[in-house]
């Protein structure tokens, strides 16, 4: 482990220049810095997203000293860049330092960013917890460019948006994106705008589970067990070419519960039906437990108990500004022919 912050501040980013030049010449200027977990700090990340640099310590806050180390590296190293130190120790990764008001304005200032020549809205500090692009799923979203061209995308689990944008950037011909929130869903939308997109994406706020069923022709029944469901936008039934999965680790809702430790075909299965046959089914699980073996063994189950066989297999993992000291990072992405 290196001796000082500082220390394992300049290797980790020794160790990507290979990567960072690679990645301009893709039109990408955000990625990750410091990935502390494999880099000699855990549970403190640096985020580059365009002009902004994006310090989340998740483990134990960071001191007034290490944070005055860390913006003086990075002063030095990347002059002009604008950082905004989010600590997210707390419960339930709640960010819980108070910034002054000059800190906050400039916090909140929203910046346009770039990742494989797609453009993408960005803050540092906002209503939510997480930032508006995950850059560990740059591997998703790289990989569904490439099959996008000419085919129908369903994005499950759309946060912002960031796949369904970048699948209609890339050429897809039909984009439905599927969120429970507004507030992402304007967010996608704000994405969609600064991108010169050829084709109108479309936006669903539902809940996931009725709008699965309903696309899949299942059916969501309006009054379950006695009890009336909440409202949810009536959907015709469609199979999409490519379908992406990318659920959190647990929700809970009237329609149904997410639970991607022990139950992971409860959506598994509706996606699939969703799928065209002979389509594409992307299939994404981060939790750090969940073993890739034992997850796919339960997807391949869950797939012939529903009469679709997976034709082929493809993981992906997230590209080198991710390092894994066990070869094993906890967002799988699994890509299933079926």
């Amino acid at each position: 482990m290196p001796d000082t912050l500082s220390s394992a501040l300049a290797s980790a980013l020794a160790s990507r220049q290979t990567l960072i030049a690679q990645l301009q010449a893709e039109h990408t200027n955000t990625y990750r810095l410091f990935h502390g977990t494999a880099e000699g700090r855990p549970g403190l990340s640096v985020d580059r997203y365009g002009a902004l640099l994006l310090v989340q310590s998740f483990h134990e806050p960071l001191t007034q000293q290490q944070l005055d180390e860390l913006s003086a590296f990075y002063a030095s190293e990347l002059p002009g860049m604008t950082l905004v130190y989010n600590d997210r120790s707390q419960q339930n990764s709640r960010i819980s330092n108070a910034l002054s008001p000059e800190q906050l304005a400039v916090a909140s200032v929203q910046h346009e960013v770039e990742e494989l020549g797609v453009k993408y809205c960005i803050q540092g500090r906002h209503e939510g917890q997480d930032p508006w692009l995950f850059l560990d799923m740059r591997a998703g979203r790289r990989r569904v460019m490439q099959e996008a061209q000419g085919k129908s995308l369903l994005n499950l689990f759309a946060y912002t948006c960031g796949v369904g944008i970048a699948a209609a950037k890339a050429g897809a011909r039909h984009v439905v994106n599927v969120d429970f929130s507004d507030t992402n869903l304007a967010i996608g939308k704000s994405n969609s705008q600064i991108n010169e997109l050829p084709i109108r994406v479309r936006f669903v706020k539902s809940d996931a589970f009725p709008a699965m069923r309903q696309l899949a022709g299942i059916g969501q029944q309006q009054i379950v067990r006695g009890k009336r469901m909440p409202a949810f936008p009536k959907l015709e039934k469609q199979a999409f070419d490519l379908v992406f999965l990318d659920p959190p680790r647990y929700a809970k809702s009237l329609f149904g519960v997410v639970d991607l430790v022990n139950d992971y075909p409860a959506l598994f299965k509706p996606a699939l039906l969703c799928t065209a046959e002979g389509g594409t089914l992307i299939c994404c699980n981060n939790v750090a437990q969940v073993s890739r073996d034992a997850w796919l063994d339960q997807l391949e189950r869950s797939a012939r108990k529903a009469g679709r066989a997976i034709r082929e297999v493809e993981w992906m993992t997230p590209e080198a500004d991710f390092p894994s000291i066990d070869g094993q990072p906890p967002l799988k992405i699994a890509l299933l022919r079926v």
